[in-house]
């Protein structure tokens, strides 16, 4: 692969500062996926390869510890360093990105919450037009969807109506 197609998927991958770990999963995934990196994250940790070992069980450990290596250093160089100095460290890139997702578990359900709330509560304020509040709570609606808690649009209609 050459120099311009792995920066063109890496600069793909937003960094990772907190409120956007769903994102950031997703697009981690896909350049893995698309760069042959993903073997790590499929695979458990092979045994490593003895003088007895076939080829074929050296060239899967081969791929697996390359696979393993270019994934942490991937993850960790699109994590802020705030973010990354609060993440236990490990050297098994499947083990890392549930260290990760485990330290933003908690994270997401707290802003569903917010969000929830602030849906809920919002109000059409008579200045503003009618087209940004709509927006508005679509975009709320989106971002609640993007953490697993899709809204019905029949809910969605009933808040904007009614509110």
């Amino acid at each position: 692969m050459n120099p311009t197609t792995i920066t063109g998927y890496l600069s793909g991958v937003e960094q990772l500062s907190g409120a956007n770990f769903k994102k950031w999963k997703e697009q981690i995934g896909i350049v893995f996926g698309c760069m042959d990196l993903d073997y790590a994250l499929r695979e458990p940790t092979p045994t490593k390869p003895t003088f007895e070992s076939t080829n074929e069980q050296k060239a899967l450990y081969e791929k697996w510890e390359r696979s393993n290596r270019m994934s942490l250093m991937i993850m960790k160089g699109s994590i802020t360093p705030a973010i990354r100095g609060a993440i236990p460290d490990s050297d098994n890139a499947m083990t890392y990105i549930k260290l990760v997702e485990e330290q933003f578990l908690g994270t997401s359900k707290s802003l569903a919450s917010t969000l929830m709330i602030k849906m809920i509560t919002m109000k059409y304020d008579g200045h503003s037009g009618v087209c940004e509040h709509i927006m508005k709570m679509s975009g709320m609606v989106s971002q609640l969807k993007g953490m697993d808690m899709a809204i019905s649009e029949g809910f969605l209609v009933h808040f904007i109506n009614f509110r």
